[in-house]
């Protein structure tokens, strides 16, 4: 069992508060991401389940049991560092039984464990090894199955791929990913960037100056953010946000084009306007909604972004197959797919359009 649940929980240094009222449940084997920009209280709440953090107010709940006065030894989790904090002298086989071996389990059993970890990790042929002999990610690996060997009731990751680089960041997601599959455990794993999140999470948490956003699926979040916060951070390139107003049933974009208005304005009125930069077609000059000029293009192969000068509107970011043909200076069209636009009130909030057609999670 790995089920968690936070009761109102609160973390105050001084007078300064971080983690404000937060109430969440994990189910038994959910990978559950913490995700937002800096500071905004993921680790922080993340060491307050390990127990690294005292919790100020509120309650949290491990397997249906009040950990909230427990140290981080009685709350049964492993948590993995962005660092790897291996011992350089010991080999891979002695640091990941090492907790085993300080908690006086048999030789035999640690030897049992540690194989079998390593059998799940791809580690076999590196049990010999000391850690300056490894790559990072190797060495990442072994950090994860020193927590592996614990069998703990959930596993914690605090950002464990952020010292990586690109390429070996994209073959961890993956490793990780399968790892998840392999043991069905529960994992709470924080991270900056919302690729990851989007990547791997059965369930996003997205934070925000120690509150909560909106918890979902990444469809669930990409589709139907429920704020302006969370439709600009979920989603690379985020989502083009623009001024607008309604008049007799259409949406205006100043100094630009209508459209039809897909949101009852008796729900709130709409001051701004949103749309993913691969909702938007490029069309002859006056076809569209708006008309701009292309400053930029980035070509990436398959794709390419054009950034475009939409006067009043401001730059517009368009993703277009790499098989087009785009010219910096070019006027062009933008034409928006009305039944994906996203509409949000002066506090932020989204407006429901009726006509987003999209498919609901699983």
């Amino acid at each position: 069992m790995g089920t968690i649940r936070l009761n109102n929980v609160e973390k105050w240094f001084g007078d300064l508060q971080v983690i404000k009222g937060v109430d969440l449940e994990i189910e038994d084997g959910e990978l559950v991401i913490f995700v937002g920009p800096s500071g905004c209280g993921k680790s922080t709440l993340l060491r307050l389940i390990a127990g690294l953090e005292e919790t100020s107010r509120g309650s949290i709940f491990i397997d249906g049991k009040d950990v909230t006065p427990l140290p981080p030894s009685g709350r049964g989790l492993a948590m993995v560092f962005q660092s790897y904090a291996l011992y350089p002298h010991m080999t891979v086989r002695e640091n990941m039984g090492f907790p085993l071996k300080t908690a006086g389990v048999p030789k035999a059993e640690i030897d049992n464990k540690v194989n079998d970890a390593a059998a799940i990790l791809k580690l076999e042929e590196y049990l010999d090894r000391r850690p300056k002999a490894l790559s990072g990610g190797q060495r990442q690996r072994v950090a994860i199955g020193r927590s592996i060997v614990r069998e703990p009731s959930a596993f914690l990751f605090d950002e464990p791929l952020s010292n990586l680089d690109a390429a070996l960041r994209v073959e961890m997601r993956f490793e990780i990913a399968k790892l998840h599959e392999q043991l069905d455990a529960t994992m709470i794993y924080v991270t900056h960037d919302q690729v990851e999140a989007m990547t791997l999470a059965d369930k996003i948490v997205v934070l925000q100056a120690g509150r909560i956003e909106q918890v979902g699926s990444s469809r669930e979040l990409y589709e139907r953010p429920q704020n302006l916060f969370v439709a600009q951070f979920i989603g690379s390139p985020k989502m083009n946000v623009m001024p607008v107003g309604y008049e007799d049933g259409t949406f205006v974009l100043p100094g630009q084009g209508r459209g039809a208005y897909p949101v009852d304005p008796a729900k709130g009125t709409p001051v701004k306007l949103g749309i993913r930069p691969e909702h938007i077609d490029v069309c002859a000059v006056g076809e569209g909604h708006v008309t701009g000029t292309i400053d930029v293009v980035e070509y990436l192969g398959a794709d390419q972004f054009l950034y475009v000068d939409a006067g009043e509107l401001g730059t517009l970011l368009v993703r277009l197959s790499g098989l087009k043909v785009a010219k910096v200076g070019e006027r062009i069209g933008l034409r928006f797919d009305e039944n994906l636009l996203h509409f949000f009130d002066a506090n932020g909030n989204a407006l429901r359009n009726d006509r987003l057609k999209v498919e609901e999670p699983a």
